[in-house]
């Protein structure tokens, strides 16, 4: 057998790579992990974490207005610049700590750019003695370098965008944004900024935000974020953005034109493979341009495998990690393991915020021949009684009609991440619409409703 330098090469140490890396180490095997920015990935240091922040920094403006009702007298102010401080140090902690976790399970970090030469070989820019390119050899090399924001480069002005990445470290606060996308983050950073008394622009070219996720959930989140104060612009896009004196006038295929301080992109995010030196190593892509690879994340390389964003099976952190541990029983533990795709909890972030798992109501009418019991409920949340508020809460079950199994549950309104977490299990599990029934309800809070739903959604009961 060669004799290589590490067992295992990871490229990449967000959430995935240090997962597998430090499983790998800890079984004794020989690890190193290259990263070229900082240690934690995307999630860590410019996506989930430094976001979630951000959320809950802007969410404190709509508590005030309901202390308010309660009898609070709130007299409040924001301060950017604190607020990325904080941010920022506990980013810069987080990342250190996973820095520290992995010295602790033997891993050898290497923080430069790493390129593959051969099937076994890398190359790590500046890294030799000389300065030149350190070159190493791995038996097995994993790549789990993410995806990373893009710009539609055939828009005339794009280069004044910015993307969510430089949206975390904004000098000041700007007075209007736009924000052009209909996904999560550009969602989600409407929230935010919306929020912050930012006075924010939506614009998205298709019928409503959220594709992908249910009507009734992509209907309800859109009212309900007007409510917040977004403006939301659907079915246009841009075509062009010019600078003016007084800010950035973003100009629409509708004849609209919308001036904002800022402009951010949030129309997708692409596979990092660029100047990977995959074909060298015959890891092939696929249609979509990320990385293809088999059930058990091994690529088209006999050696090479690749797990998390970079494979665009299903971009979450949480997906990334179980991929990592899957890869780490297959290959060193003679133990198979592919992940199981199927009713994968998800949130949104927004305001209000969106929990789901399991299917929609057209993926369940198509998977089910159109056996489908739909439950359904709108609500205003209890907390909101005091404040005069119209801000609605939506819950929907969707149910096998001939299993009476619940494969989909919806919800979006306050605490929603939080419930769904729990639902997974349950639709995980294969639980019963009888058995969801016969569990007694907590009251009062907003979760009893998921098991007190009784009357089946019908054509006149949906219109509202």
């Amino acid at each position: 057998m060669a004799d290589y330098d590490y067992d295992l090469f990871v490229i990449g140490a967000g959430s995935g790579g240090v997962r597998a890396a430090r499983l790998t180490a800890l079984s004794g095997k020989r690890v190193a992990v290259a990263e070229e920015h900082r240690v934690g990935g995307t999630c860590v240091i410019r996506g989930c974490v430094p976001k979630k922040f951000m959320v809950m920094a802007s969410d404190f403006a709509h508590d005030f207005e309901i202390a308010e009702g309660y009898g609070w007298t709130v007299e409040a102010s924001f301060d950017w610049p604190k607020f990325i401080q904080a941010k920022d140090v506990e980013i810069a902690r987080l990342s250190g700590l996973y820095v520290a976790n992995l010295g602790k399970a033997g891993v050898e970090l290497i923080h430069g750019r790493a390129v593959l030469k051969d099937a076994h070989t890398v190359a790590i820019a500046g890294k030799g003695e000389d300065g030149g390119d350190l070159i190493v050899t791995a038996e097995r090399i994993l790549i789990a370098t993410g995806g990373r924001p893009w710009l539609p480069t055939e828009i005339p002005g794009i280069e004044h965008a910015i993307t969510s990445e430089e949206a975390f470290h904004l000098p000041e606060l700007p007075k209007r944004i736009l924000i052009a996308g209909g996904g999560y983050i550009a969602v989600e950073f409407a929230g935010i900024f919306a929020g912050l008394g930012v006075e924010t622009t939506l614009v998205y070219r298709g019928p409503n935000i959220l594709r992908g996720f249910d009507d009734d959930v992509r209907a309800h989140l859109a009212a309900e974020i007007e409510k917040r104060g977004v403006t939301v612009v659907l079915g246009c896009q841009h075509t062009e953005i010019r600078k003016t004196e007084s800010g950035l006038l973003n100009v629409l295929e509708n004849g609209m034109e919308i001036e904002a301080d800022v402009v951010m992109f949030a129309t997708g995010r692409a596979p990092h493979v660029k100047g990977l030196g995959l074909e060298t190593a015959g890891v092939e892509l696929n249609d979509k341009g990320a990385i293809k690879v088999d059930e058990f994340s091994k690529t088209t390389a006999d050696n090479i495998w690749a797990i998390g964003d970079v494979t665009d099976r299903m971009n979450l952190t949480p997906v990334a990690i179980r991929e990592a541990v899957a890869f780490h029983e297959t290959v060193y533990r003679d133990n198979p393991q592919s992940f199981d795709y199927e009713a994968v909890a998800t949130a949104v972030f927004s305001q209000p915020p969106v929990g789901v798992v399991g299917l929609t109501e057209a993926e369940a009418r198509r998977a089910c021949a159109g056996e489908v019991d739909v439950y359904v409920t709108r609500f205003r949340p209890m907390k909101y009684a005091f404040t005069g508020s119209d801000e609605r809460m939506l819950m929907k079950l969707v149910v096998d009609a001939t299993s009476d199994r619940v494969i989909g549950v919806h919800i979006v309104g306050p605490e929603a991440p939080e419930m769904i977490q729990l639902a997974a299990i349950a639709v995980k599990a294969g639980l019963t619409k009888a058995q969801w029934d016969a569990t007694c309800a907590v009251h009062p809070t907003m979760a009893e409703e998921l098991v007190t739903l009784r009357v089946k959604q019908t054509s006149e009961t949906n219109a509202g």
